[in-house]
């Protein structure tokens, strides 16, 4: 495909970039392959754009290493495409804009950590229950990967803007947005009722986009007794679409729970959360009413 910037736009990271990923389907094929779709009919389904558009523009990504491809099937051979290094990197520009949509488009321009129950963000976290959370790893607090599904009947996702060990390690204004405020109360009464949900067959992982060494002062700090998992880049909020909000100069989860079976598919979707207590009292009876 021939490129589309000047000559005087050589230099321009911005015309550069654009030349790949600046149309609407490039960027619509890599929002699908971060939510695991990897398959040439399933992108056709997801997408709704012809064999041919979509043929070329798969093209394109993996000429510009966005996407890299794999045979799945022998006869006749057939591939997934997957997202590189620097397909991965692209994850936050897809949260930046559906951050950008939410507050411009569908929202009224404030920055809020919440949202009402008949929001399109709403509705797009519930419709989450009944899909499977594709295969992808977090940061835990020792700086490892690993698999935010655990090998128990039940996960629970909480996801939350951010908590610190010390007050003053807060951006500053977070308690004037909407629904930031609250993320101490939420962890320690997840802390509280850990052992019920443990008897329920639960395993119980707190999210949000902060370093694991932040994360693992403040689990020091109140005595959690479970892990807390960094999406700092972003891949849980781009595979699922969760509502994010900025703040000082980063995308922040909104609050919300997901309680996920052990197959990886999404039992409930909790969104938004006003009462924090009583989000983890809904959460604990889903697991304790599914529980064999």
């Amino acid at each position: 495909m021939a490129q589309r910037t000047r000559l005087d736009d050589a230099d321009c990271s911005i015309a550069q970039a654009l030349d790949v990923v600046g149309d609407w389907w490039t960027l619509l094929i890599v929002r699908d392959a971060a939510r695991g779709v990897h398959r040439f009919d399933a992108l056709q389904a997801e997408t709704g754009m012809s064999r041919k558009v979509l043929a070329e523009r798969l093209r394109l990504l993996v000429d510009a290493d966005v996407l890299t491809r794999a045979p799945y099937q022998d006869r006749p051979v057939r591939y997934e495409y997957r997202l590189t290094r620097r397909g991965r990197a692209l994850l936050p520009v897809l949260i930046a804009l559906q951050d950008w949509g939410d507050t411009w488009l569908l929202g009224d321009g404030e920055t809020t950590a919440t949202a009402t129950q008949a929001s399109r963000e709403a509705e797009r976290v519930h419709r989450l229950v009944g899909t499977r959370l594709p295969e992808l790893r977090l940061l835990g607090m020792d700086g490892d990967s690993r698999d935010p599904v655990a090998d128990t009947p039940y996960t629970v996702l909480y996801c939350f803007p951010g908590a610190y060990a010390r007050p003053e390690a807060y951006p500053p204004g977070w308690a004037e947005v909407p629904g930031a405020p609250g993320c101490t109360l939420e962890s320690c009464t997840y802390r509280d009722r850990l052992a019920e949900f443990t008897a329920a067959g639960a395993t119980v992982h707190g999210v949000s986009v902060q370093r694991p060494d932040e994360q693992r002062a403040f689990a020091d700090k109140e005595r959690l007794g479970f892990p807390l998992l960094s999406d700092a880049d972003l891949t849980l909020a781009a595979a699922l679409r969760l509502p994010t909000f900025r703040a000082a100069g980063m995308s922040r989860l909104k609050r919300l729970t997901l309680v996920v079976e052990r197959d990886r598919t999404v039992r409930q979707a909790l969104y938004p959360v006003t009462d924090i207590v009583a989000s983890v009292e809904t959460a604990l009876a889903t697991v304790r009413t599914a529980a064999p």
